[in-house]
């Protein structure tokens, strides 16, 4: 009889011993879940941070194009300077 009742409290202690790490178990992959949605979300979020970066990057190298062109060079000397070409005709409101 003896026996038989320390084989049921081994057994029993066993099983709370199963339960308590299932429980554990359980709970940590409901925290890897929510970690797992905020990382997909940092993700995305830094995804779209490169593609906006990509876009300026050929904005900016078009921009370095176009600083290298006669019509750069035009459009400075008239907006900064005021230049005109001599054949020029320039029409001036009146105030």
């Amino acid at each position: 009889m003896r026996q038989r009742r320390k084989k049921r409290t081994g057994i029993g202690v066993i099983a709370f011993v199963v339960l308590i790490l299932f429980g554990i178990v359980s709970y940590r992959r409901i925290g890897l879940a929510e970690e797992k949605e905020k990382a997909a979300i940092t993700i995305e979020r830094l995804n779209v941070q490169i593609q906006e970066q990509k876009e300026r990057e050929i904005d900016i190298e078009n921009l370095r194009k176009y600083t290298k062109t006669k019509q750069y060079i035009e459009d400075i000397a008239r907006e900064k300077l005021g230049l005109v070409y001599e054949d020029e005709i320039i029409f001036e409101p009146k105030e």
